[in-house]
């Protein structure tokens, strides 16, 4: 026969954290037959918060129970609340596990009050209720410096944006002035079920655009610096500004091409980020408007699974200002990112596209979780999410992976 729910009572436990408290808490409820509907724990500086929500059958003794819960916390030097629920917001409570789940991501090189206070006043106006902050990176070493420092809150929060687009946009603008990123994404089983990452090559792993460095050793270097810029912001078509690059480095002695690749420099956070990647079981691809004698070089020091880029014509050892094949603009990347996920069997939900250019928006847009990482203003208020303040490696926290998760794998 089924016993008749009495009381629903949240106890809330706190103090200094110590094994058995747990333990000593639900061995003495489980004396009253108590019905545990949601329990959550935290542990900030060796402060333990314990939330259980009872129910609390019929045939038992609230007041009782309350006296021994209270004694057995005092002699566990803890304190304790107790807070009646009704059943009506306890059903209402539980009429809002259908409602829309997401996760805010807040990065920045230190996390000030005033990020907190700024961030959850825009989520609170557009109408969305946290339940739940963690902090995703290592503890922080008071001495440490803001260019060398990394720091990452998650919010889990329910419901849906009153205004989406307005929200976007808050959050971007809150971004720039505090010179932060926040990132917001369906909370789904996706997020962690990730397998692919494509990258743009230049000025996303690397902080160079390689035909500015081939115009240099030309003798080109302004001309051809002006037109990377203009595509990059989108004010030129890519195929066309490339071929016009391309066509100023004829006759550019080959050799130079090992010189430049020797000086390439890779953005802060790519070599953690794959090999973390790698160790996770992710495959990785370099999708680039860029060439492939870099690319492969690439491959060799990070171990990509997979290089698509622009091959460099040379005839007599010299550069002929033409490529093999057909140049890898905007749509061909996009194209490249759905026959990897193909091959690997994989939805495009599963794949993650990182790139920095208008030239890599094709591919944001298509993948699940498309990033702009230190983009032009075009892109990085294009794309789904945006990394500036932190090195690659911060993509690691918009996966929900911590410090503790990565440091695991060494």
């Amino acid at each position: 026969m089924e016993s008749v729910l009495k009381d629903i009572l949240l106890i809330n436990v706190f103090g200094e954290d110590k094994p058995g408290v747990t333990s000593a808490v639900t061995s003495l409820l489980s004396n009253f037959d108590v019905t545990i509907l949601d329990i959550g724990q935290a542990v900030i500086h060796d402060q333990l918060n314990l939330g259980l929500l009872a129910a609390i059958p019929g045939e038992a003794n609230s007041d009782d129970l309350m006296a021994q819960v209270q004694a057995c916390t005092t002699e566990l030097n803890m304190r304790v609340k107790f807070l009646p629920i009704s059943e009506q917001r306890y059903q209402q409570w539980v009429e809002q596990q259908g409602k829309p789940r997401h996760i805010v991501t807040l990065l920045a090189r230190k996390i000030e009050a005033q990020h907190l206070a700024a961030l959850t006043a825009v989520v609170s106006r557009y109408q969305l209720n946290i339940d739940k902050m963690v902090r995703l990176s290592g503890r922080i070493d008071l001495h440490e410096t803001e260019e060398l420092g990394r720091a990452c809150v998650e919010f889990s929060v329910r419901g849906e944006a009153s205004n989406p687009q307005a929200f976007k946009k808050s959050l971007l603008e809150l971004a720039h002035q505090y010179d932060i990123d926040i990132a917001f994404q369906e909370d789904n089983i996706f997020r962690r079920n990730r397998r692919l990452v494509v990258f743009d090559m230049d000025s996303t792993l690397i902080d160079a655009e390689v035909i500015d460095e081939l115009a240099i050793e030309a003798g080109v270097g302004q001309q051809v610096a002006e037109i990377t810029e203009a595509a990059m912001q989108g004010k030129l078509d890519f195929k066309q500004s490339f071929e016009q690059r391309l066509a100023l480095l004829e006759g550019l002695d080959a050799s130079v091409l090992q010189k430049i690749a020797q000086r390439l420099q890779l953005n802060e956070g790519a070599e953690h980020l794959i090999s973390t990647l790698k160790k996770l079981g992710y495959k990785t691809a370099i999708v680039s408007g860029g060439f492939s004698f870099f690319g492969e070089y690439l491959q060799e020091i990070l171990g990509v699974d997979y290089v698509y880029a622009n091959q460099l014509d040379i005839e007599n050892g010299k550069v002929t200002g033409r490529v093999k094949g057909d140049i890898i603009d905007g749509q061909r990347k996009a194209d490249l990112l759905r026959e990897l996920a193909m091959r690997d069997g994989l939805m495009l939900e599963q794949v993650i596209a990182v790139g920095d250019g208008a030239n890599d928006l094709p591919m944001l847009d298509i993948a699940g979780l498309g990033i702009a990482f230190r983009a032009k203003p075009l892109v990085e208020a294009s794309a789904k999410q945006a990394i500036s303040s932190l090195g690659l490696d911060g993509i690691l926290y918009l996966l929900g992976y911590s410090d503790k998760d990565t440091g695991i794998l060494g």
